[in-house]
């Protein structure tokens, strides 16, 4: 595939790329640690029916959930009507400040006989609660937010222990079957749906379209700290205009840094990749997807942004459906 205009290396060079931004010494210890204060949780689950589409083949919930730090999380929950024998379902992700959209484009899944949970980020878009208790910075974003205190206080760490959460719920369910639970995600999306089947070992098919939180160093370098990762410049402009911190900034964002995170997945992964992505750089998702261990495909798509990729979201349907077993 030579000769192709490129925002970042060439493809060569991205299909061994191994990431920029360092990785805390404590990283797993973090996580671990993470997973013990969820382990902790009386999530309180309340699944609140919602007046039907119509005459429709699924039921519909808000699902809330006491999450780290006691914060009360949202995500809608849609199952097949009058759904009994364990079966199939799906985790979705919203992209960066929105929230988990409408029911009627999530009853794709519901038809084939899934149940589907759409997560709320907290402080986004949507219904979920941000209860955080932060030093410092809560002006500009979600990535830095908490970054002047310890990690533990971190927002992101927070999204990412309630996407497993919400994986964790829904496999107690009784309609559903725990060992065939996907995930789905763009942008924000795609990095959660990373996250979360890292957190959620029993997660086995994961589909991650150009994810966002990866490799923060590295999008800070290609001077792409803007758009979503604003944060970052604004950061260092406010916080240390000398950079004077910036190696013990970049180490703290390690804490969130999806690429981070993957080896922990034992899933099969679909990932999306868009090669003149100005938005997450195409290094920053490769640096994810070279760290993952199981079972892996990426499509590529060489002319294409931050934007729809014609043809994806059939393949990760397509994908999806393995979980019928």
């Amino acid at each position: 595939m030579g000769g192709m205009p490129q925002v970042d290396k060439p493809l060569s060079e991205l299909q061994k790329y191994q990431g920029t931004n360092p990785k805390p010494a404590d990283f797993e210890a973090f996580w671990d640690q993470g997973l013990s204060e969820l382990d902790a949780i009386k999530p309180d689950v309340e699944l609140i029916p919602v007046l039907d589409l119509g005459n429709c083949n699924a039921e519909l919930f808000h699902l809330y959930f006491t999450g780290v730090g006691g914060a009360r999380i949202h995500a809608k929950y849609l199952r097949p009507r009058e759904a009994r024998t364990p079966h199939p379902a799906i985790l979705e992700f919203h992209g960066y400040s929105g929230d988990s959209g409408d029911w009627a484009g999530k009853l794709a899944y519901v038809s084939q006989g899934y149940s589907l949970a759409s997560l709320d980020c907290r402080g986004q878009g949507g219904l979920s609660e941000d209860n955080s208790k932060v030093i410092g910075n809560t002006r500009e974003g979600h990535v830095i937010r908490g970054l002047d205190g310890p990690p533990e206080g971190m927002l992101f760490r927070q999204i990412f222990l309630d996407t497993a959460q919400l994986a964790r719920i829904v496999m107690g369910f009784p309609e559903v079957d725990p060992n065939r639970v996907g995930t789905n995600g763009g942008s924000q999306g795609g990095a959660l749906s990373l996250a979360c089947a890292s957190l959620e070992p029993r997660i086995s098919h994961v589909v991650s379209m150009f994810p966002f939180l990866c490799d923060y160093q590295r999008v800070w370098e290609m001077d792409l700290a803007k758009d979503a990762y604003s944060d970052l410049k604004a950061y260092f402009r406010r916080f240390d205009p000398l950079h004077q911190r910036r190696e013990e900034v970049f180490t703290k964002l390690g804490y969130i840094d999806v690429q981070h995170l993957v080896p922990r997945i034992r899933g099969e992964v679909l990932m999306g990749i868009s090669l003149m992505d100005t938005i997450c750089p195409p290094s920053t998702q490769f640096a994810a997807f070279n760290k993952i261990t199981s079972k892996k495909e990426a499509i590529i798509y060489p002319d294409f942004g931050h934007e729809s990729l014609p043809g994806f979201s059939d393949a990760a349907f397509r994908f999806h459906m393995g979980l019928k077993g």
